[in-house]
């Protein structure tokens, strides 16, 4: 009797608890009309990078940049976003898919221990970023430079971007790698890879947490999946990396594949490191999500070669038409009006010297009910002895805001394309890091067109810079940013996406729920 009456009384109470907060914070549905309001957008809190090991050449440099948009309330709080060394091997040739023969047992429990240890205390930050509006940079030359994950905080967090840009002055791959640190995933799509003579291709797979990720790797060609006695199951350390050799997953040599990254435990990042003895190389980013009708932006001008790889990943057939969106206008490629993409295989067309001497970005919309696709694009620049590769994958939609980090004076070049409708963004480029101040500018993109700039730069800057690309108003406007830096008479160039950076989410309206106090 005692305990009814009790729980009795402590329900009446809180009742009458919840019904005054209720009374004085009442939900709002919307305005007095009862129209309801959609989720307010809020910016993020944390963000989480991760950048593979960039090189095992000796003769190679690279420049970390990270760099955080200026924002409303910036300086509210302190905040921090730190790039620290992962554990794992840096080296590619230190991750070898064949088991250890049992006299290597005790140096490969040493080394475990040592990783081990490494992913308590990772050591010093290599690049941390202190304040928004201004990026931060960090150089090395070690050939056994670390792969790094990072993470940030606070008003550092909305639109942080990092990345890393490394020279490798000669042999395998010589020529301009960049990628843009990625936050983590489940699946990555990477059409382009190839396991062809004189090309070697490595999968870098970062795990940012505390416990081991798991993922299969798989190669779709020309007749579709390709068998492997090593791509499945692939175990990656708790936050560690590990770089994997696509040649040594299957004894098949092809040239045109889609690697499939998926995590079935655990979440990584994922990127292809592609170096060519002819051809130079680059990181091959990963394609935007499956879609019907995709935007590959910012063929550059001077292309001499472009080679389009595409993959349908569902169970039916994909039918696409081919188009190029150049400064004028949508023209259909002669020979190339379209092209159809096997389920579950790889197509690849190359359209040779597509641009014919104006900079454009390649449209692919599928035909009524065809399914959808990832692709990519193998871009190559110089001739003879003389070439150098980039990738440009399909890109997302910028849909509010998109930041690129390491311009230099000179160097970079901005495409924005704008597929259906016209549309208005504003670019503005941060301060150097060594000092200036921000300069904006605003650019209209005609319906079906590319425009290719150089971007404006910071007033008295000096050093590296960001460019934030904001969208204004019209349609949806997709973009790339080039960055050249020609050597010894080769056109070194790397091309990077650039997608919305998602700094803000969605916050839906919450309301009082008194349902739980029912006994």
């Amino acid at each position: 009797m005692k305990r009814t009456t009790l729980s009795l009384f402590a329900v009446t109470a809180s009742l009458a608890v919840v019904t005054g907060v209720a009374a004085l914070n009442p939900p709002s549905d919307g305005d007095e009309s009862g129209t309801k309001t959609t989720a307010a957008r809020m910016p993020v809190q944390r963000s989480t990078l991760l950048c593979p090991a960039p090189t095992s050449s000796d003769v190679g440099d690279t420049a970390y940049t990270a760099f955080t948009p200026a924002g409303k309330g910036a300086a509210a709080r302190a905040s921090a976003a730190d790039l620290l060394p992962a554990a794992g091997p840096a080296r590619p040739d230190k991750a070898d898919s064949k088991k250890d023969e049992p006299k290597k047992d005790e140096g490969k429990k040493a080394d475990a221990k040592k990783d081990e240890k490494d992913a308590k205390d990772p050591g010093k930050p290599v690049l941390s970023l202190k304040e928004p509006g201004k990026p931060v940079t960090a150089t090395t030359s070690r050939s056994d430079a670390p792969a790094l994950i990072g993470t940030a905080d606070g008003p550092l967090a909305p639109g942080w971007t990092a990345q890393q840009t490394t020279t490798v002055a000669a042999g395998s791959g010589r020529g301009l790698h960049g990628v843009a640190c990625a936050a983590p995933d489940t699946s990555f799509w990477f059409p382009g890879a190839s396991t062809a003579k004189g090309r070697q291709d490595y999968v870098h797979l970062t795990n940012p947490d505390d416990a081991a990720a798991v993922v299969d790797l798989e190669l779709y060609g020309k007749d579709g999946r390709i068998k492997s006695a090593t791509g499945d199951g692939v175990n990656i350390p708790p936050r560690s990396t590990v770089p994997v050799l696509l040649s040594t997953l299957t004894d098949v040599t092809e040239e045109n594949l889609t690697l499939h990254v998926a995590a079935h435990s655990g979440r990584v990042g994922a990127a292809v490191q592609a170096s060519d003895e002819k051809l130079g190389g680059d990181w091959l980013p990963a394609s935007a999500d499956v879609s019907p009708d995709v935007v590959l932006p910012g063929i550059p001008a001077d292309a001499t070669s472009v080679r389009l790889v595409a993959f349908a990943p569902g169970t039916d057939d994909a039918d696409v038409k081919v188009r190029l969106a150049g400064p004028g206008g949508s023209l259909t490629p002669a020979g190339h009006e379209s092209l159809h993409i096997k389920s579950g295989m790889t197509a690849a067309v190359d359209l040779g010297d597509i641009t014919k001497g104006e900079a454009g970005s390649l449209l692919l919309t599928a035909e009524r009910g065809s399914a959808p696709v990832v692709a990519a694009l193998r871009v190559t620049r110089g001739k003879d002895d003389k070439q150098e590769t980039a990738f440009i994958p399909a890109t997302a939609a910028i849909n509010e805001r998109g930041t690129v980090a390491d311009n230099r004076a000179k160097g970079s070049t901005l495409a924005l394309v704008a597929p259906g409708k016209d549309a208005q963004v504003k670019v503005v480029a941060s301060a150097g890091s060594e000092g200036g101040t921000a300069v904006s500018r605003t650019y209209t993109v005609k319906a079906g067109t590319t425009l290719s700039v150089e971007p404006p730069q910071p007033a008295g800057g000096k050093g590296v810079y960001a460019l934030t690309v904001e969208k204004v108003s019209g349609g949806p406007v997709h973009a790339s940013r080039m960055l050249a830096l020609p050597k010894d008479g080769v056109p070194m160039f790397t091309v990077q996406p650039v997608a919305d950076d998602r700094s803000t989410v969605a916050v839906p309206e919450a309301e009082q729920d008194l349902s739980m106090l029912n006994d």
